[in-house]
């Protein structure tokens, strides 16, 4: 019953990750190469978050 106030983590990974590809692209459409694939690994790094738990089964 407690649990049904919590966040689901994958849900605000999700947002994350979503908000990470749109900051690159700003970067790449402003010209910057290097703060784009910056944000692109961090993105990344996100996706391989969300891609565990939901292997484990977490959220």
């Amino acid at each position: 019953m407690f649990g049904l106030f919590k966040k689901d983590p994958i849900k605000q990974l999700e947002k994350e990750y979503s908000r990470l590809l749109e900051e690159a692209m700003a970067l790449q459409r402003g010209g910057d190469i290097k703060g784009y694939a910056a944000k692109s690994a961090e993105a990344e790094a996100v996706m391989d978050r969300i891609l565990e738990m939901r292997k484990d089964g977490k959220g």
